[in-house]
């Protein structure tokens, strides 16, 4: 809830301008002998005054990065939820940590003995943490084994995801998010079906019959992922629609199939989480090396990670300062979750989440931004646990631009209006006709009753001011265009009326449906949690 003082504000707007102008003048002068700007006081308190945030909690804070002067706040320090804008932290703390090089190994190991094409042991494929790693990639390893001579392996396939703990979940996540893309389990072994590495998942693609009345037929990708069907889509009459379903149930590997598909509709596409995704992979690498000729006899299983072992093959990542494109950009949870355990691995000896978590901690200190205290539990924001302060995330960003990995972490961030997915990202469709439009670089944020922003805004006048919009515990609609009315402000400068707020939400998306996230329009992305609350599911 905002405070009393924010109430009199609305009553009494000139007097508490002139009370917020004095303590703002207060704060830049401790910094600077540059005086708070009263209009641009005046205009974001207009901003936040808008009736969506009467019940709400908001931390604001603008800082100018040039010289470090704090030019607004409200509530700057108050502890709130990130979501997604946690990934700025994870982000920034990965490229110092592990440096924008970096790159993680999946490697095919041989155990037992060799006698001219037959292996008379085991392939282990040895997981590294990889969070981009594809079909396309283990068929490469597949080729690769053939190419080394082996056509008959006497074992098995030997799945190994131990480079991290064997805690799949992070703490905190909702239980009713599992069967859901944005939500995978995490392994230091696991196999994305798409190109915005939608790890631990498997494409569902729904194709309705030539005749209504028909099932629908419904394929998966990879074509071994071990996932059962139960129920049944059927083919509607033309003109009927789409209200396929396809829902995983919770703890096993079965897709609910329900609802129907439109005769003559275009195939409908969805993802759904797949349990055990080390297994999993190993499945896929199995199904890749019968496609190469290599003869396995006996089923893949689970590595224990103990087993010895000698390197046959392997496959290199990108390197981290890419992969940062589409965590950022399209805010994928996986790839934030694999760079905070990656991070423990590394520097702390442990791949799981509270090692990782220590070492982003330590990281916050070295740089002087360990206060306000605040806590983190994941990589990603997926977790309700996390707490975090506007003035902390912009203490990371001004002090960002004094690092070597600055350009790579600003390029990597979502650009406002920019339709392309792997530039504009998550605000490919916000902003667009205005000052903020290929200018504001920022991180959004969602969940349920929860709204952020951070990032950069260019003012007219050069300055990159940093900002950091909390929005938390708002029952209604989402007050998002009161978030970017603060980066359009930021970035046009004085004489901005404040926009009229925005109608609520269109009725009628009362549940997450996978196929439907996909049916989004293309100009905006469909990325799981950053987009799930428009369809009703966080």
């Amino acid at each position: 809830m905002l405070p009393a003082s924010t109430h009199r504000r609305r009553v009494l707007p000139f007097a508490a301008v002139a009370i917020a102008a004095s303590l703002l003048a207060g704060v830049a002068q401790a910094d600077t002998s540059t005086p708070a700007d009263p209009k641009l006081i005046a205009d974001l308190d207009a901003i936040l005054a808008d009736p969506r945030l009467a019940t709400a909690q908001a931390g604001v804070q603008v800082v100018d990065t040039s010289t470090g002067q704090v030019v607004y706040q409200h509530q700057a320090d108050a502890l709130l939820t990130p979501a997604s804008t946690l990934k700025t932290i994870t982000s920034a703390a990965a490229l110092e940590l592990l440096g924008e090089n970096h790159v993680f190994t999946t490697e095919v190991r041989t155990t037992g003995s060799r006698y001219s094409s037959v292996l008379n042991g085991d392939l282990i494929l040895r997981g590294g943490g990889d969070p981009s790693l594809q079909p396309k990639d283990l068929d490469d390893l597949a080729a690769q084994v053939a190419a080394a001579g082996i056509t008959t392996v006497t074992g098995r396939v030997l799945a190994d995801g131990s480079r991290y703990d064997s805690v799949p979940l992070g703490p905190g996540w909702a239980w009713d998010d599992e069967a859901y893309s944005y939500s995978p389990q995490i392994s230091g072994l696991t196999v994305a079906p798409d190109a915005e590495y939608s790890m631990d998942t498997v494409k569902v693609t729904v194709t309705p019959a030539a005749t209504a009345g028909q099932p629908a037929t419904v394929t998966l990708f990879p074509a071994e992922a071990p996932v059962k069907f139960a129920g049944q889509i059927t083919t509607g009459a033309a003109g009927s629609g789409n209200t396929s379903g396809v829902e995983r149930r919770r703890g096993v590997n079965e897709l609910t199939l329900t609802g129907s598909l439109a005769v003559g509709s275009a195939p409908v596409t969805s993802f759904a989480t797949v349990e055990d995704p080390t297994t999993y992979t190993g499945e896929v690498f199995a199904g890749a090396l019968a496609k190469h000729g290599v003869r396995v006899l006996r089923p893949a299983k689970a590595a224990t990670g103990t087993e010895t072992s000698q390197t046959l093959v392997g496959h290199a990542s990108r390197p981290l300062g890419e992969l940062l494109v589409p965590m950022l950009k399209l805010s994928n949870n996986g790839i934030a979750e694999h760079l905070l355990k990656e991070i423990g691995k590394v520097k702390g000896n442990q791949g799981s989440w509270s090692a990782g978590v220590t070492q982003v901690n330590g990281f916050l200190k070295t740089n002087g931004l360990e206060q306000p205290t605040g806590r983190q539990v994941d990589g990603s924001g997926l977790s309700r646990y996390d707490l975090v302060s506007a003035s902390k995330l912009t203490a990371l960003l001004k002090l960002a631009p004094n690092k070597p990995w600055f350009k790579t972490w600003y390029d990597a961030l979502p650009v406002a209006g920019n339709p392309a997915p792997l530039v504009g990202g998550t605000l490919a469709a916000r902003m667009r006709g205005t000052a903020a439009e290929n200018n504001v670089h920022a991180k959004s944020g969602s969940m349920g009753g929860v709204d952020n922003l951070v990032g950069y805004a260019t003012a007219p006048d050069g300055r990159r001011l940093a900002f950091s919009v909390l929005v938390n515990n708002f029952p209604g609609a989402r007050p998002r265009s009161v978030l970017d009315a603060i980066a359009v402000r930021l970035a046009t400068g004085p004489a901005v009326t404040p926009p009229a707020p925005a109608a609520p939400a269109a009725p009628g998306l009362k549940s997450f449906n996978a196929p439907a996230l996909h049916d989004a329009p293309a100009e905006v992305p469909a990325t799981r949690w950053e987009e799930c609350e428009t369809f009703g599911r966080c």
